[in-house]
Order: structure tokens, then C-alpha cells, then sequence
């Protein structure tokens, strides 16, 4: 299974970045023990777009049309559900079983995610009830997707 992280807005050359980067690193190599094949990142341009459901709905766009055939699509949103590293885990484990080609995880801009785009997600998961600026939630989701694979491999990187 592939792995994607879609996302609005530019990464900029920062700390975040690099730690972003590590974990995306260990996933690709720890993975491979569990079958997930590749991961890979796109970044976004915000809209500019005058309103607010305008610019939510031309990024959910750009965001689908990212997203290869067949991927099970995950949104995170303020109004996801927040779920443990294992239940986390679990849910991957279940896309690997089920033959999931590729998981697509998507980040909204600064307005968030159009409700049609929620919609269509076969989950939508919350990092947590606060807000998260789009590079620290990127360097979370990553951490919980190596979390997830090390809990999947045994690694004793999580320590329950």
C-alpha cells in the first residue's frame, strides 16, 4: 500500500520540515516489513478565491484530483474522530488487509475542508479538539504514521 500526505499550503525550509521529513524516512523503511510500498508528499497553493466556501471548495479540487483511484481517503478535521496509536494502527492494518492500494491523507488550508470533500472521506480523523498549524500537523500525522507502523512490526519504539 501507498501511502500520500496532500496537503494545502507550501512547506517552507524549516525544523518542521526536517522532522516531517525523518519520520516520512523510517516509515518508507520500516514499512516495507508490513507492505506499505511508497510515501510520498504534495504540497498545495492555497486559494485565492474571495470567500471562504470558494476557496474551501477549489482546494478540496486540487486535493481529489491528487488522489490516485482506489485510495482510501482520509481527512483530518477539527470534527474527525480522535482515536488512539493503536486504534490508528489497527485502522492501517485494516487498509492492508483489505488490499487498499494507497492511503491518502489530506490537510486543509487556513478555512479548512469543504463539507463535500468530508463527505467523501472513509474516515475523518482529528489530531486533537485544538487547532494546528499546517506544518506541525503534518510533522503529527507523520510521528503517528511511524507510531503506527512500529506498533504493526513491534518495534519497540511505542511503548503502550
Amino acid at each position: 500500500m501507498r501511502i500520500s500526505i496532500l496537503a494545502v499550503g507550501q512547506d517552507k525550509v524549516a525544523p518542521e520540515t526536517t522532522l516531517c521529513d525523518e519520520y516520512l524516512r523510517r516509515v518508507q523503511r520500516q514499512g516495507r516489513a508490513i507492505g506499505v510500498t511508497a510515501i510520498r508528499t504534495e504540497n498545495f497553493a492555497e486559494s485565492r478565491r474571495n470567500t471562504n466556501t470558494g476557496r474551501k471548495s477549489q482546494e478540496a479540487e486540487r486535493l481529489m484530483a491528487a488522489v490516485q483511484t482506489g485510495s482510501r481517503i482520509i481527512v483530518l478535521s477539527e470534527r474527525g474522530k480522535q482515536q488512539t496509536s493503536e486504534d490508528f494502527a489497527a485502522f492501517l492494518r485494516r487498509s492492508l488487509d483489505d488490499g487498499t492500494s494507497e492511503a491518502s491523507f489530506l490537510i486543509g488550508g487556513p478555512d479548512g475542508h469543504d463539507r463535500a470533500l468530508e463527505d467523501r472521506a472513509d474516515l475523518l480523523l482529528s489530531l486533537g479538539k485544538m487547532t494546528w498549524p499546517h506544518r506541525l500537523a503534518r510533522v503529527m500525522l507523520a510521528e503517528q504514521i511511524y507510531r503506527a507502523v512500529t506498533i504493526l512490526t513491534n518495534h519497540p519504539y511505542h511503548r503502550p
